[in-house]
């Protein structure tokens, strides 16, 4: 079996790289469900907010495919010629902590695998796959906690950028193929500290495949997925250079039962307000934002300060993801998702 640190060694950086950009072409599914090996980096990644009763909890998963350059042209089938990554982690509001794991091995030989028909995704124990009804079904028993959990559509996906198509920056080789599928009905149940905790609530997917994703200027990035209390979807995000000023920009605004409108680079902004610094790695993170939108200004507001993912181990980054809440220009809620905060402790690498 091949060690962590060769596989650690083997991965290649999330970097912009010389290269064309990527053509337009329709998305098509199931397929498009499925991996693209023949690209550099690709990433599932589901965050919801449930309830156990009253009790509220966060949850994220996402399994990521990164092609191996170096390896492709090798005979031997023990070549590591992709790699599988996965985290997990569950927020428990009520006690104000984040747990999480990770995992990683190359695919093949049993352990892992990036299916290219549709999304069935394994690592060793955990998995995660799209039946035939298209429900998303998820089970990952982690270190002190377990997700098991079901995802239903409730709305077509989200084609993000133009048809699917996203830009990430200046150059039009800094793209990728994204779309999202807001407003997934969950259920399912999340064990914690060998409780079972029966939930509801929903979800958000986001499948995003790349050959060249960041600017060289660009250290990280913030992104928000919020489903709306009324059945809506918000997407924004930004990248940053390393002074924190905006690198690119971009998002998405559906209504309920309406078409998405997407935003043009320039029309979002991210605006840091209450910061938190992590005792573990120093790092500052803006757990509040401002953010404007052509579909209006928001604040959004973490539910948990410490929700700071170590992921050293695996993908080699260190980032900050949690459950916030959406808040209206007059401070009223108006839904719950995600945000994502990279290259906070050190510029994002995968």
């Amino acid at each position: 079996m091949i060690r962590r640190r060769e596989l650690l060694a083997a991965a290649p950086a999330l970097l912009a790289l010389p290269g064309h950009a990527l053509p337009e072409r329709a998305l098509r599914f199931p397929r498009d469900h499925g991996a693209h090996p023949e690209l550099r980096t690709e990433w599932w990644y589901i965050t919801g907010a449930v309830q156990a009763g009253e009790r509220p909890f966060g949850f994220q998963l996402t399994f990521f495919r990164s092609r191996v350059d170096a390896t492709q042209a090798m005979a031997s089938g023990f070549a590591a010629k992709q790699l599988v990554f996965a985290h997990a982690a569950v927020t428990d509001v009520q006690a104000a902590r984040l747990h999480h794991d990770q995992r990683i091995a190359r695919e093949g030989f049993g352990v892992a695998l990036a299916d290219s028909a549709d999304t069935r995704l394994r690592l060793r124990d955990w998995q995660l796959a799209r039946g035939a009804d298209g429900a998303y079904v998820a089970r990952l028993p982690a270190g002190d906690f377990t997700l098991e959990l079901r995802g239903t559509p409730t709305q077509p996906p989200l084609l993000q950028g133009a048809n699917g198509l996203s830009r990430k920056g200046p150059d039009p080789s800094q793209a990728s193929y994204y779309y999202s599928v807001p407003q997934l009905a969950v259920d399912g149940a999340i064990t914690l500290a060998g409780r079972r905790h029966e939930v509801q609530g929903k979800a958000w997917l986001d499948h995003e495949w790349s050959e060249a994703l960041m600017h060289p200027q660009a250290v990280g990035w913030d992104w928000i997925g919020m489903n709306l209390d009324d059945g809506g979807a918000l997407t924004a995000f930004q990248l940053r250079r390393q002074d924190g000023s905006p690198l690119w920009d971009g998002g998405s605004f559906r209504p309920a039962g309406g078409s998405a409108a997407i935003a043009s680079e320039g029309a979002t902004r991210f605006s840091p307000q209450r910061r938190w610094s992590s005792p573990l790695t120093g790092a500052s993170y803006p757990v509040e934002w401002q953010v404007q939108t052509p579909a209006g200004r928001y604040t959004v507001r973490a539910l948990v300060d410490n929700q700071e993912l170590d992921s050293r181990a695996s993908t080699g980054a260190v980032y900050w993801e949690g459950l916030s809440d959406l808040l209206d220009a007059g401070g009223r809620r108006v839904g719950r998702g995600y945000l994502e905060m990279t290259g906070y402790a050190q510029r994002l690498r995968l």
